[in-house]
């Protein structure tokens, strides 16, 4: 017979909980996560400067210096550069708090679940602030690298619209690539460190292309045999399940790293006693806040699968 509990609360010992006293095993179930690609594509270069939420942080750039033809003999222009500032604030946060009632901790014969829920909460949390970054960050984007007249030169590259996606097939995925490693070419942005994340959809379009072939791919080995994406056209693919977008297609950014600033702390991880009760109170409170800083070196491919 399980021990009573009060109305209200949530009894671990339930049919549908099964955390007391037995639990297929005493395993808890695998849960799935998206892969969090935050790292692999935005700068963090001022994460140290965060203190809590409300934080300013000013990003100095490097400024232009004017070019001057020079002539034999003339007296040479001076200029004082000035530097402006790029305001990265510190302005959202998530949180997760759970109970934990000690007797639980006793009777249950799941060594370490408070631990796994702490982790479980941890893995959460990447996928909201992944969500929102990703969800937001393309419509920073510079106005020549989106669109259907995409290329700050040529306006030349469809690379789609919200509500008219460009169809992406086996057949002309490789187009695409070319089309926007081009137009990060067109605003001068170098070659090294370009990324790409993409939907699960597209990945399975590269697979079944001809860029399955090793040689096509430039990787060692086929991406049919090792899974991996690998890079295309200077851009180290990313694949991910977080990608903005409609019925209609979803949002591929491309670009560099130091387009995007990107800074996250966990401000509060603490453990304390429950005052309504006999256990423990367990909390966390992550912070965080990002910034296209370099639009020019940041572009979106509007896509739907054909």
């Amino acid at each position: 017979m399980a021990y009573p509990v009060a109305p209200g609360k949530t009894d671990l010992s339930s049919s549908t909980m099964r955390y007391i006293p037995a639990l297929y095993a005493g395993k808890l179930l695998v849960k799935f996560y998206a892969s969090s690609v935050l790292t692999a594509i935005t700068n963090t270069d001022y994460e140290g400067d965060i203190k809590k939420y409300g934080d300013t942080v000013y990003i100095r750039t490097t400024p232009d210096v004017t070019i001057r033809e020079y002539v034999k003999g003339q007296t040479l222009s001076n200029e004082q550069p000035e530097s402006s500032a790029v305001t990265l604030l510190i302005d959202k946060g998530q949180y997760w708090s759970f109970v934990t009632d000690d007797l639980d901790k006793v009777q249950s014969d799941i060594k370490g679940f408070v631990n796994a829920w702490t982790e479980d909460a941890a893995e959460q949390l990447k996928e909201t602030i992944d969500t929102d970054v990703l969800g937001n960050i393309y419509s920073d984007v510079h106005a020549s690298n989106t669109g259907t007249s995409a290329g700050v030169v040529s306006s030349s590259f469809n690379l789609g619209v919200g509500g008219s996606p460009v169809e992406v097939t086996k057949n002309n995925i490789l187009d695409y690539f070319v089309d926007c490693g081009t137009v990060l070419d067109e605003q001068n942005v170098p070659e090294t460190g370009r990324f790409m994340v993409i939907p699960p959809w597209m990945a399975g379009l590269i697979k079944k292309s001809d860029l399955k072939d090793a040689s096509l791919s430039g990787d060692a080995k086929s991406i049919m045999r090792n899974g991996l994406l690998g890079m295309i056209d200077r851009f180290t693919l990313y694949n991910s399940n977080l990608l903005a977008g409609s019925s209609a297609g979803q949002y591929c950014l491309f670009g560099l790293k130091l387009a995007t600033t990107f800074a996250t702390q966990l401000t509060e991880n603490k453990i304390q006693d429950n005052p309504n009760g006999f256990g423990m109170l367990h909390r966390g409170l992550q912070v965080y806040g990002y910034k296209v800083a370099k639009p020019e070196a940041l572009g979106v491919l509007f896509a739907s699968k054909g």
